[in-house]
């Protein structure tokens, strides 16, 4: 298995390398972000470990500039940083995994063992349905360009739902991701967030993109669709006209 690590610590860099190649892996090194960018993006690798502090392009750059360009090698993330916010940082940008040094090398191998077995399935950093764009990495929603602003909550909702387009998801499922396992409220709260996305995604573009599956949960659609017009169904008579002479 081949394995490209960039690290621009030379000592520690070697002596990882030569562990690896006692296990049976062939490594390739680079000590700079703009090597390291060029060789994952242009040479054939199974797992990418990545320093997050790197001369010319850090690690979280290069990750999220792979991702871009749809190269999905599993990447495993280095860092002397333990903080929660730089594993969340690395894990939006596309990374798969995260050590915090020093570590041990023994679970070094094993993470790189499960990646291996994981593979490198296509994984878009961002999500799309139709023309709505949400960046999970800076927390952006966009419909035909336009900026939507949205809380805390109902970002969480959308974020679920457009990872789950097309397919109806239940307001149990919805409840225990958007959530959390122990909320005990009344799942109508899901059908209020349901209804101030709407008011924010759909109304101000005509579009309608969250389908009510009644008695099941919501569907949200990967095609936009016009907002239905409902004002023949709520007067019958607004379609008729008058047998003869003027409308009054």
């Amino acid at each position: 298995m081949r394995i490209l690590m960039v690290d621009d610590e030379i000592r520690f860099a070697e002596t990882l390398r030569r562990g690896l190649v006692a296990e049976g892996f062939v490594v390739e090194l680079a000590h700079d972000g703009h090597t390291g960018l060029e060789l994952a993006a242009t040479q054939q690798f199974d797992v990418l470990i990545l320093d997050i502090m790197l001369p010319g392009k850090n690690g979280y750059e290069i990750v999220r500039e792979l991702r871009r360009r749809q190269v999905w090698t599993p990447v495993l993330m280095l860092s002397a940083k333990d903080g929660e916010y730089d594993q969340a940082d690395a894990f939006d940008l596309g990374a798969d995994d995260y050590l915090t040094k020093p570590f041990s090398f023994v679970i070094l191998l094993a993470r790189l063992r499960a990646l291996l077995r994981r593979g490198a399935p296509e994984r878009p950093t961002t999500l799309t349905a139709g023309d709505l764009y949400l960046d999970p990495a800076q927390r952006h929603v966009t419909r035909t360009g336009t900026p939507i602003t949205l809380t805390p909550r109902e970002y969480g909702l959308l974020e679920y739902l457009m990872r789950h387009k097309n397919t109806v998801v239940t307001k149990a499922e919805i409840l225990r991701s958007v959530w959390d396992a122990h909320y005990d409220g009344d799942d109508n709260v899901i059908e209020v967030y349901i209804g101030y996305l709407r008011r924010k995604i759909d109304t101000p573009f005509g579009t309608h993109s969250i389908e009510t599956i009644r008695g099941v949960g919501y569907r949200l659609h990967d095609t936009t669709t016009t907002q239905p017009d409902t004002t023949a169904a709520r007067n019958p008579q607004a379609t008729l006209r008058p047998a003869s002479g003027k409308a009054t």
